[in-house]
C-alpha cells in the first residue's frame, strides 16, 4: 500500500512539473490576424431581380480566407445593408460550409434582404455587402466592404386597412386599429384602384365622436391616410367617413381620389339551385368567420353551362364564377358545376382580390 502511494505521489510531481507557469505561457495564442478579403462581386455590380427567377443564383460570392493565426474551422456569412448606414442592421443572404470561400446567394435571398431594408419595390437602390468570418469564441473579423445596386420586386398587392369606430361591433378587433381592419388591394404594385369588402354592424356618422372611418396606407397612422373629400371623394385632409350599416363592397381609387360603397346581400343562383335562374337563395353573414354561407338542396348540372353562381342584391351587377373550377372565384365567372345533394355553401370574400368558396356535402 505503502508504494502504491509514493508511486501516485510521484506521479503528480512530474505532471506539475509538465504543467509549469512557463509551459502554459508559451503555448500559441489564436487571434484574429488577417481578415477576409471579398473578391466578387466587383463594386457597382447591379442586379434586377424577378419573381419568376427567385429561385436562381444571383450572385455567387467569392473571398480570400481569414487567417486567424492557428488550425481553428472558421464560418463565413455574406451580409448585407443600406449604403451609409455602417452594417448597423445587416442582414444575412447567405452563409458557407466551414472553412470554404465562396457561397451562391439566390435571387429570392438578395430579395428579401432588400425588402427588410425597406428598399422600394422595382425601384434601384444602393446597398454594401461584406464577409463576415467567425472562429468559435474568437472575435469575428469582417471584409473589405463593395457597394452594389439592387432593384427588388414585390409579389404583394398594396393595401388599405378601413380603420374606423366600428371595427369592435362588426368583428374587426378593436376600433381605430389598422392591423385587426378590413382592407382592400389593388391588382397590382404600383396600381391605385383598390377594392375589398367590410361589414358595418352599425351606421357610422363621421361627424360623432369616434364613430366613421378612413383609409390609411400602414398599419399604423405614420403613412397616408384618406378621409372624406365630399361625396365620392377622398382627401388626406378631410374628416372622418361615414356609411349606414350592411356589407360592402368598396371601391377607391388614390390617384383619382374617388371612392364607391356599394350595400351588397349574397345568395347562390342558378337552374341547380331552389330559386333556379330568376331568384336567389339567400346567404347569411357571419361576423365572426366573415363569410357567407348557405345550406341548399341542389341538382346535378354540369359547367358551363349550367349549374350555379353567386349573386349580389338578386340581380347580375355583381356575380362570381369558378373559371378554371379551382375553388378561386373570378367576377363574372365561368358556372360552378354541381352534383345532386344537400350542401353547406360558403362564400369567402374577406380577403380582398383572392376570394374564394367551398361546397361541402352534408
Amino acid at each position: 500500500m505503502k508504494n502504491i502511494t509514493k508511486s501516485l505521489i510521484a506521479l503528480f510531481a512530474v505532471v506539475a512539473l509538465s504543467c509549469s507557469v512557463e509551459d502554459v505561457q508559451d503555448r500559441p495564442v489564436i487571434e484574429g490576424v488577417d481578415a477576409p478579403v471579398l473578391t466578387a462581386p466587383t463594386a457597382g455590380a447591379a442586379y434586377i431581380l424577378k419573381p419568376e427567377n427567385a429561385a436562381a443564383q444571383a450572385e455567387r460570392f467569392t473571398w480570400k480566407s481569414a487567417n486567424f493565426g492557428g488550425d481553428v474551422q472558421v464560418n463565413y456569412v455574406v451580409e448585407m445593408d443600406v449604403k451609409g448606414n455602417d452594417f448597423k442592421t445587416p442582414k444575412e443572404i447567405g452563409s458557407s460550409l466551414p472553412s470554404q470561400n465562396q457561397v451562391s446567394v439566390s435571387v429570392v435571398s438578395m430579395n428579401g434582404a432588400a425588402l427588410s431594408l425597406k428598399a422600394t419595390p422595382f425601384t434601384p437602390g444602393e446597398f454594401q455587402v461584406r464577409v463576415k468570418a467567425t472562429a468559435g469564441a474568437l472575435a469575428s473579423m469582417y471584409s473589405n466592404v463593395i457597394g452594389i445596386v439592387v432593384t427588388p420586386y414585390t409579389t404583394e398587392n398594396p393595401k388599405l386597412w378601413i380603420a374606423g369606430g366600428y371595427q369592435s361591433a362588426s368583428g374587426y378587433g378593436s376600433d381605430w386599429t389598422q392591423s385587426s381592419a378590413a382592407t382592400v388591394a389593388a391588382d397590382g404594385y404600383g396600381k391605385t384602384a383598390f377594392e375589398g369588402y367590410v361589414y358595418f354592424e352599425n351606421a357610422q356618422d363621421g361627424t360623432a365622436d369616434g364613430q366613421g372611418f378612413k383609409f390609411s396606407t400602414q398599419t399604423n397612422w405614420n403613412g397616408t391616410n384618406y378621409g372624406t373629400g365630399g361625396a365620392g371623394l377622398i382627401s388626406t385632409i378631410g374628416g372622418n367617413l361615414s356609411t349606414d350599416s350592411g356589407y360592402y363592397k368598396m371601391e377607391v381609387d388614390t390617384e383619382k381620389l374617388t371612392y364607391k360603397a356599394t350595400k351588397l346581400s349574397w345568395g347562390i343562383v342558378g337552374n341547380a339551385t331552389p330559386g333556379g335562374w330568376s331568384t336567389d337563395t339567400p346567404m347569411t353573414y357571419d361576423k365572426v368567420t366573415k363569410k357567407w354561407t348557405v345550406t341548399a338542396v341542389l341538382t346535378t348540372q354540369a359547367a358551363p353551362d349550367n349549374g350555379l353562381k353567386f349573386r349580389a342584391n338578386n340581380n347580375w351587377d355583381y356575380n362570381f364564377g369558378d373559371t378554371g373550377a379551382d375553388g378561386k372565384l373570378e367576377a363574372g365567372g365561368t358556372n360552378i358545376g354541381t352534383t345532386a345533394g344537400t350542401y353547406l355553401i360558403t362564400l369567402d370574400l374577406s380577403n380582398p382580390r383572392a376570394y374564394s368558396y367551398t361546397m361541402v356535402k352534408i
